[in-house]
């Protein structure tokens, strides 16, 4: 009996801390985000620039500042852009398999402020890849190195 008590309490002592280390941990770990060393337009020019000379393609800039100023909100210049890689969303969206991973598509690059100085955030894509087959792992992997590359000239 006193072996089972023994037990139980390890095991929950290794519940607990394993959630504790998934509730204070990963959600920090689930963002990359980069101060960077031009400010908010030129970031984004940037960005967009690098884009096309690696050959990816800019599907859309979203302007959430001014899509908020519609709805009567306030808040500070806020981008996010699209960016898609046609092979490798070819490999995702190629199979049936891995067409599910369509909800992560395109990568997208959030340039926002705040305290004065411009950053970049995108998606800890490797972080999900994980739990995906091996191809879709492989492909957001490859992907996410890639846009790491298109952001590596604005980073300060």
């Amino acid at each position: 009996m006193k072996g089972i008590g023994i037990f139980l309490t390890g095991l929950i002592v290794g519940i607990g801390a394993t959630l504790l280390i998934i509730l204070t941990i990963v959600p920090q770990k689930m963002f990359v985000v980069q101060e960077s060393k031009f400010n908010f337009e030129e970031t984004v020019d940037a960005i967009v620039e690098t884009a096309e000379e690696k050959d990816w393609t800019i599907s859309h800039i979203y302007d959430l500042q001014e899509s908020l100023r519609k709805k009567n909100f306030d808040v500070a210049p806020v981008y996010v852009i699209s960016l898609c890689n046609p092979p490798y969303a070819n490999n995702i969206l190629g199979t049936d398999e891995d067409r599910m991973v369509s909800a992560m598509m395109p990568c997208r690059v959030a340039v926002y402020e705040k305290g004065g100085k411009t950053y970049i955030s995108m998606l800890n894509a490797e972080l999900f890849a994980r739990f995906l087959s091996k191809n879709a792992k492989q492909t957001i992997i490859d992907t996410s190195k890639e846009s790491i590359e298109i952001l590596k000239p604005v980073i300060n």
